[in-house]
């Protein structure tokens, strides 16, 4: 079965769509900036559940993960919509309100306006659609298909955290107190992620960075994305990755819903990330550097499909 990731590429083919292919599209504002527009889609028992998380945190979240393609494009965030399908259970409750206090906190941190949406009945399952627009200066705004042959990958913060905390979830643990807990910083990580939105500005304002991603599909398929934009191959090393206590190596390589950045760069150092690879000819193919050897590395994580 194909998965969404091909079903996109072959509606971007058939129907000739040229913007398609980023974290954002982007689109000419003025003749100093550009727009990015974001979108995602937060389905009830597919991407959360309501027994895991709270009103609070799922607002949260739910602007999070767009944010987050922002960052990934190096761009600042201005203005959002949101459309919610809501189970009428859920709309006699105080359910909405709380929501939207997760959501503004979250938004004002960065400065962003909510500018509209909707609101509906939902048969169901809560749906979430999210909707941010940023600006970059005209341009600049740092996409996928820039990475060279030799060029440094770099991540921000530590892998697999999100993933851990969603296996924490599903064994029936709970977000509560003793934040230094790492088992409870990985349950926090995938129910209160943070966009890495002041790193990504700070990529494109001094021309840190030639490809940048975010981490929202997992380490491996994340890189894979990288690497089919620039047509390019990729080395990475095992013994490099900053992996967050508690997880594992599969984790951190597929598991998902870090929202940290994966980049590349000519440097060898950046402060505030970790070196973890090398970008290669397209021929090499995409490896992960083990203590046996290079292997090849196969794009994992969750796929709707």
């Amino acid at each position: 079965m194909r998965s969404e990731f091909e079903f996109i590429q072959n509606i971007k083919d058939r129907h000739q769509l040229k913007v398609i292919g980023d974290d954002c599209a982007v689109i000419p504002l003025d003749s100093q900036s550009d727009q990015l527009f974001t979108v995602d889609l937060l389905i009830e028992n597919i991407d959360f559940r309501l027994a895991w998380t709270t009103p609070t945190l799922l607002g949260h979240k739910a602007l999070a993960v767009s944010l987050s393609d922002i960052a990934a494009m190096g761009g600042t965030p201005k203005y959002a919509m949101l459309s919610i399908g809501i189970p009428e259970k859920l709309w006699k409750t105080s359910f909405l309100d709380e929501f939207y206090e997760g959501w503004h906190t979250l938004a004002s941190e960065f400065d962003v306006e909510l500018i509209g949406g909707d609101i509906s009945r939902a048969p169901s399952e809560l749906t979430i659609d999210s909707i941010v627009v940023g600006e970059a200066p005209r341009g600049r705004a740092i996409r996928r298909s820039g990475a060279n042959p030799g060029d440094s990958i770099f991540v921000t913060g530590k892998l697999g955290g999100a993933a851990l905390g969603l296996l924490l979830l599903e064994n029936g643990e709970k977000l509560g107190g003793g934040s230094g807990d790492p088992l409870q910083m990985a349950i926090a990580k995938q129910l209160k992620p943070m966009p890495q939105i002041t790193f990504g500005k700070l990529l494109l304002q001094n021309e840190l960075a030639s490809a940048l991603i975010d981490l929202s599909d997992g380490l491996s398929s994340d890189l894979t994305h990288v690497c089919g934009a620039s047509d390019v191959g990729a080395i990475v090393d095992e013994s490099k990755l900053p992996i967050a206590n508690g997880a594992t190596l599969e984790m951190a390589l597929g598991g998902g819903e870090d929202f940290e950045l994966l980049f590349t760069s000519p440097l060898l150092e950046i402060k505030g990330a970790t070196k973890i690879g090398t970008i290669n000819e397209r021929s090499q193919g995409l490896q992960l550097l083990t203590s046996d050897g290079p292997r090849p590395l196969h794009a994992e994580g969750f796929r709707h499909f």
